[in-house]
C-alpha cells in the first residue's frame, strides 16, 4: 500500500509514471533459523519464494520460477512470466489486463545460509517489469494478489502490476533485502523524471505491531477492553465448539433469543444453553435471529463447504470498472476542512519525528474518503489513508452501535459526522458527500447500502469517478455472502481456529489479523483505483473480504519455529493529547523517503463534525 501511496503521489505532481516499484523484505531481528521455511508441503520450502527470506539459499523458490538462473519468464504458469497472457492465473489473482513482466534471479549475491544464527537472509532481488498501457479492458474484472508482507507494503509493487495499474514504459527494477541488520521492507518507485527515484521503507516489527495496535492502545495509561461479558467461545453436544459475538447489544439479544433464554441471562446460562445444542445448530439459529456465530470447522470442512468453495473463486482484491467509464478525476480540493495539526512529541523516536521527519505535501493530500465502517478493518484502512494525508470523514449514525474503544483507537487523523441515511434529510446530506468524494470505503452487510440507494452503481451516478471500496465477512457470492460476520467468527469458520487448537479447542490467531490484513488490501484497493482513475477515468469497485484473506494467508505455509514470546514494542509507541485524554497508540508503519505518515489530529468524538467538507 505505501508502494501504492507513493506512485499516486508522483501521478498526481505530475512526475513521469513510467516505471516499476521494488520492493524487499527483511525479518524480524528475534525470529530463529527455522522460522520462515514452510513446512507445510513435505519437504520444506523457503518463503523467498513468498519474499521473506529468512535464511533462503539460492533457488529455493525454484518452484517458483524465481529460482537460482531461473530464465526470465521462467514462472509463466503462475502467470508471473514474460508474456504471460492478459487474463491471468485466478489463484494468484492476477487480473484482466495485466502483465505483471519479468521475473529476474532470486538471491543474487547471496550466500547461502548467511548469517543463518541469526535467521537473516541474503539479497533478494526480483525484477518487476512494466503493465501495458491500457490495462483492464472496457468492463471486465481484474484482481490484486501477493504475499509474504504485514501490512501489503512490500507486494503493494507486485499487486499494482499485477492489477493492471502501472502505466506503460519503464524498465525492469530489483527487489533488494540487505543483510545489514536492518528489519524491514524497502523499495523504489521506478526512476522519477525530476530527481531521484522515492525509497519505500516499512520495519517489519512496525508492521507487526500495527496489526495488534488495539493491543497497545491506552487512554491515559488504562488499556481499553474490547470484548463484551457473552462474547466467546462455548462447548456444544458432540464435542463440537461455537463462537458467539455479542459485543453489539442487538447482537447479544439475538443470540439470547437463538438460545431461549432472558434477557438477562449470564455467562453460565449461556454455557449451559449451548452444551444442550449443536454448533451448526447453534450458528444457524443465531444468524436466523439477526445475530454472529461461527461453528468452529477444520480446514477440510471448510474447504468442502460451499460458501468455503465459493470463496475460493474468488480474486484476493476484486476489482471491477463501474459506469460512467468516461469520467474524469476532479480538481484538486482546497483541503479547507482537514484537521488541524496535533500535538506530538518531538523527540526523535516520535511517529512525526520533528518537522523534518514528516511527510510535506504528503502524496494523498486533497483524496477525500468518506467512511462507512465501525470496527477494525474499514477504519483502519481509512485511517491508513489519513497518515498519507487524505482528507477522511467518518459517517456514523445515532441510532447504531459502537465499540467505544476500537472508534477512538482507529479515528486518528479522521473527521466525525452523523447521519440517519434512513430520512430523506440524512439520505440528501449523504449524497451531497458523495459528489465530492473522491473514495467510499464501507463495511456494512453486503446489500445494506444498496438498498438504501447507495449501492455502487448508485454511488457512481452521483458521483463519476468514484472509487467504492467493501469490505465483508464472507464475500459476495456464496450462499453466506449476506451473512454477518466479525474476523474471530471466520476464523472458527475457516479452520484456522480449529488448526491452532489442534482440532481440540478453538485457540485464535494472537492478531485480528484477518481485520488488519483485510483493511490494508483495502487500502491498497482505494489507492489503487485512485491510480486507475488518473490514468484511465472511469468509477472503480474495490472489493475484499475476511474468508478471502483467511484463505490467502492459509496458501502462505506453514513454518516451524516454536513459540514466540510476547515482543517489546515500546519504542514503537507514541503520544498524543485528545478530550479523550493522553493516547499511546502504535505510530503509522511506513517511511517514503525518509519521512514518516502520520496523522495530524487525533480521534474527534462520535458526531463532532458536521456532515460536509
Amino acid at each position: 500500500m505505501t508502494a501504492a501511496v507513493a506512485l499516486l503521489g508522483r501521478m498526481r505532481t505530475g512526475e513521469a509514471t513510467s516505471g516499476p516499484v521494488v520492493t524487499s523484505l527483511a525479518p524480524m531481528e528475534h525470529e530463529s533459523p527455522e522460522v520462515g521455511r514452510r513446512v507445510d508441503g513435505g519437504r520444506p520450502v523457503d518463503v523467498a519464494e513468498r519474499g521473506l527470506g529468512d535464511g533462503a539459499s539460492r533457488g529455493a523458490a525454484t518452484e517458483r520460477g524465481l529460482g537460482d538462473g531461473a530464465s526470465r519468464g521462467a514462472a509463466t504458469e503462475r502467470g508471473l512470466g514474460d508474456g504471460a497472457s492478459p487474463v491471468d492465473v485466478a489463484e494468484r489473482g492476477l487480473g484482466h489486463g495485466a502483465l505483471l513482466g519479468d521475473v529476474a534471479e532470486l538471491g543474487d549475491g547471496a550466500s547461502p545460509g548467511d548469517e543463518g544464527s541469526a535467521g537473516r537472509g541474503g539479497v533478494i532481488r526480483l525484477a518487476v517489469g512494466s503493465a501495458p498501457a491500457g490495462g483492464a479492458e472496457g468492463g471486465g474484472a481484474s484482481a490484486l494478489s501477493g504475499a509474504g508482507t504485514a501490512d501489503g507494503a512490500a507486494v503493494g509493487s507486485a499487486l499494482l502490476a499485477s492489477s493492471g495499474v502501472w502505466p506503460s514504459g519503464g524498465e525492469d527494477a530489483a527487489v533488494e533485502a540487505g543483510r545489514d541488520g536492518s528489519a524491514g521492507v524497502t523499495g523504489s518507485v521506478g526512476p522519477r523524471a525530476r530527481g531521484q527515484a522515492p525509497t519505500i521503507t516499512v520495519d517489519v516489527r512496525e508492521a507487526a505491531a500495527a496489526f495488534r495496535d488495539e493491543r497497545y492502545f491506552q487512554i491515559d495509561g488504562e488499556v481499553v477492553v474490547g470484548w463484551a461479558p457473552l462474547s466467546g467461545d462455548y462447548r456444544t453436544a458432540g464435542g463440537g465448539w461455537v463462537r458467539l459475538h455479542c459485543n453489539f447489544d442487538h447482537h447479544r439479544e439475538a443470540v439470547l433469543r437463538a438460545l431461549e433464554l432472558p434477557s438477562d441471562a449470564g455467562k453460565e446460562d449461556v454455557i449451559n444453553a449451548c452444551a444442550g445444542r449443536t454448533a451448526p445448530d447453534i450458528e444457524q439459529a443465531v444468524t436466523d435471529a439477526g445475530g454472529c456465530a461461527a461453528a468452529m470447522r477444520s480446514r477440510a470442512e471448510w474447504h468442502e463447504h460451499p460458501q468455503g468453495r465459493a470463496v475460493a473463486e474468488l480474486p484476493l482484491i476484486a476489482f471491477s470498472r463501474l459506469d460512467h467509464q468516461n469520467s474524469q478525476p476532479p480538481a484538486a480540493h482546497s483541503g479547507a476542512n482537514s484537521p488541524a495539526p496535533a500535538t506530538h512529541r518531538t523527540d526523535a523516536g516520535s511517529s512525526g519525528g520533528g518537522a523534518a521527519g514528516r511527510l510535506r505535501g504528503r502524496p494523498l493530500e486533497g483524496i477525500r474518503v468518506l467512511d462507512l465502517s465501525r470496527v477494525i478493518s474499514g477504519p483502519v484502512a481509512t485511517r491508513a489513508m489519513a497518515s498519507f494525508g487524505a482528507d477522511v470523514l467518518r459517517v456514523g449514525a445515532a441510532h447504531l452501535p459502537e465499540v467505544p474503544g476500537l472508534v477512538v483507537s482507529t479515528a486518528f487523523g479522521k473527521r466525525s459526522c452523523e447521519l440517519d441515511l434512513r430520512t430523506r434529510e440524512g439520505a440528501a446530506a449523504f449524497r451531497e458527500l458523495v459528489a465530492g468524494a473522491d473514495v467510499i470505503v464501507q463495511a456494512y452487510r453486503p446489500g445494506a447500502l444498496d438498498r438504501l440507494g447507495f449501492g455502487p452503481a448508485d454511488l457512481a451516478a452521483i458521483r463519476p469517478g468514484i472509487v467504492c471500496v467493501d469490505i465483508s465477512a464472507y464475500g459476495h457470492r456464496g450462499p453466506w455472502a449476506g451473512r454477518r460476520g466479525f474476523d474471530s467468527l471466520v476464523q472458527m469458520a475457516a479452520g484456522i481456529a480449529h488448526e491452532g487448537g489442534d482440532g481440540t479447542r478453538p485457540v485464535p490467531l494472537p492478531a485480528q489479523l484477518l481485520d488488519h490484513a483485510t483493511g490494508w488490501f483495502a487500502a491498497l484497493g482505494a489507492v489503487a483505483g485512485l491510480i486507475r482513475r488518473e490514468r484511465e477515468g472511469g468509477s472503480w469497485h474495490v472489493q475484499a473480504c475476511f474468508a478471502r484473506t483467511a484463505l490467502w494467508l492459509d496458501e502462505l505455509g506453514r513454518i516451524a519455529g516454536g513459540e514466540i514470546g510476547e515482543p517489546d514494542m515500546s519504542d514503537l509507541l507514541d503520544e498524543m493529547d485528545s478530550q479523550f485524554g493522553r493516547l499511546t497508540y502504535v505510530r503509522a508503519p511506513g517511511v517514503i523517503d525518509g519521512v514518516r505518515p502520520y496523522w495530524s489530529s487525533p480521534p474527534p468524538r462520535r458526531g463532532e463534525h458536521p456532515p460536509r467538507w
